[in-house]
């Protein structure tokens, strides 16, 4: 069924993603906004503490049970990164209608409870209650905390922060640990207001029901929203090449080193590029797999991701401190076999099935096709799944040979042991 995205009122979108095979609908509210250092952690903090209560159900419980009578339904916050735009809300999951004891319409009283948690919530005097605040604020600062505890996201973070200092895509989506501990009510109450009512709101709805009701039961919830004047998303920007390669070198007690890699895209599709990185490292058939873990034993894991709205490859690696060189170079021998077309049939083939295969996959799961749709949403893109695996399916290995040749060494990054020598 036919995909459609309409406006609801001045930056207020309602994306309608029929879908009559699923036993729940979900339901997302997401506010965009640019990612920027100073204020990433406010708004992360923002949908954790209107979680907390609205008005009417005033904590946890309260909210708890009203949900329990809705056979169960859930509203979870989220805090997200697409490209160079944060997005923060909430997704609500229930019972679609035509599985609903009864023959009970859920989606009207879920509707109006979200429509509270954005724009009634449980405040004192005016003002969120300190105790919701401080409460999040610890679990925001444990969150952020729990990135350094896993080395490998911690050097893929550090590796883009690195990559992209100066810009917004090297701004985590949780802000900085320092930036978050500072937060008073008055920084997320302030964050509140802004959203409120400069920053587009993005729903999404999946499930059976017909797109006038959705529209519907969105406006009545959403009647509250103050006036608007949106701002528009400005367009990320493309990572500039360097003329030369920064290299950056961390210590921290660790036993295995983390070596990160950030190239720079030069011309290209969007297919060839997703089908070169793809060859590279980007599936457990790619040259980094077979060759550089698999074959030569010189990384514990070898991956790469090819970052669309910034124009960039990184690639993740986990090494023996020792193996620096030996690991850095294969690396750049793989991309180098890539660019030059030395590549199998079998691995064509193999690349091309499995990008088909994960577009083909997100009609498979509502989070899947909420999740794709607000990337689209963000980065300004209307492509279908379908449109892209055509595209996919399209390239030919020539494209994808003369893109990859337009990749070029830009950072590296790595996170080695307290002494150790490379």
């Amino acid at each position: 069924m036919k995909t459609t995205r309409e406006k609801l009122a001045d930056g207020v979108y309602l994306t309608h993603l029929p879908a009559r095979k699923f036993k729940t609908s979900l339901l997302s509210a997401q506010f965009m906004t640019p990612v920027a250092e100073q204020t990433a952690a406010e708004q992360a903090l923002l949908p954790a503490v209107l979680r907390r209560g609205t008005a009417r159900y005033p904590d946890m419980g309260a909210l708890s049970a009203e949900l329990d009578r809705l056979y169960g339904a859930e509203i979870d916050y989220t805090v997200r990164k697409k490209g160079e735009c944060q997005c923060v809300g909430f997704v609500a999951s229930f019972i679609d209608d035509a599985f609903a004891p009864g023959g009970e319409k859920l989606l009207e009283p879920v509707t109006a409870l979200l429509g509270q948690v954005l724009c009634d919530p449980a405040r004192r005097d005016g003002r969120f209650l300190p105790e919701y605040v401080d409460g999040e604020r610890t679990n925001l600062v444990d969150a952020i905390r729990s990135i350094l505890n896993d080395k490998r996201d911690y050097a893929d973070l550090r590796l883009l922060q690195e990559m992209c200092a100066g810009e917004p895509y090297g701004v985590s989506r949780f802000g900085d640990e320092a930036s978050a501990r500072a937060l008073t009510e008055e920084d997320v109450h302030g964050a509140y207001d802004r959203l409120l009512s400069s920053a587009p709101l993005e729903l999404f709805y999946c499930g059976s029901a017909e797109l006038s009701r959705v529209r519907d039961a969105l406006s009545s919830a959403l009647a509250a929203l103050p006036a608007r004047t949106a701002i528009p998303l400005p367009q990320s920007r493309k990572h500039p090449a360097r003329s030369e390669v920064k290299r950056v070198t961390d210590e921290m007690d660790v036993t295995q080193g983390k070596l990160g890699m950030g190239f720079s895209c030069g011309e290209g599709s969007f297919s060839a590029l997703m089908m070169g990185n793809t060859l590279f490292g980007g599936s457990s058939n790619a040259k980094l797999f077979m060759n550089v873990r698999e074959k030569l034993s010189l990384c514990y894991y070898a991956s790469s991701v090819f970052h669309r709205q910034k124009g960039i490859i990184t690639v993740s690696s986990g090494i023996e401190f020792q193996n620096f060189q030996r690991a850095y170079d294969e690396i750049l021998r793989q991309l180098a076999a890539v660019q030059n077309g030395e590549l199998e049939p079998w691995e064509l083939e193999g690349a091309r099935s499995t990008l088909c295969s994960a577009y083909a996959s997100v009609g498979d799961s509502q989070s899947k096709l909420e999740n794709f749709w607000l990337g689209q949403t963000a980065t300004g893109r209307s492509d279908t799944p379908e449109e892209l695996a055509a595209g996919i399916r399209a390239v030919s290995t020539e494209e994808i040979c003369a893109a990859v040749r337009s990749v070029s060494l830009d950072t590296v990054y790595f996170l080695k042991g307290e002494g150790a020598a490379e």
